[in-house]
């Protein structure tokens, strides 16, 4: 799905996963109805609650030409106890 954009790892939400809760950022457009189907459907979760907050995106200048970043949605999802989410890590290669 393209609404998930990244998962977040900040003081916050390292300390959220001890409450079974997983923070991600997603698109603005994405409801909550199809993040939580798009997770319990490809991670086989059960959802049982989504707090979300919209963050505005901030303003940026080139020159003398103001723009502004992407807005973004910020999503808290509570899982069921007995359930949780594998971190995704990536592979780190050793060069020899």
């Amino acid at each position: 799905m393209d609404g998930v954009r990244y998962a977040v790892f900040t003081d916050k939400s390292i300390r959220l996963l001890g409450k079974n809760q997983y923070t991600s950022n997603v698109e603005s457009g994405s409801t909550r109805t199809e993040i939580k189907h798009w997770v319990e459907l490809f991670f086989g979760v059960k959802v049982v609650a989504m707090n979300s907050h919209r963050l505005r995106g901030k303003a940026r200048r080139m020159g003398p030409i103001m723009g502004q970043t992407i807005h973004y949605r910020c999503m808290i999802i509570t899982l069921q106890p007995s359930y949780s989410i594998p971190p995704l890590r990536k592979k780190r290669i050793q060069l020899k």
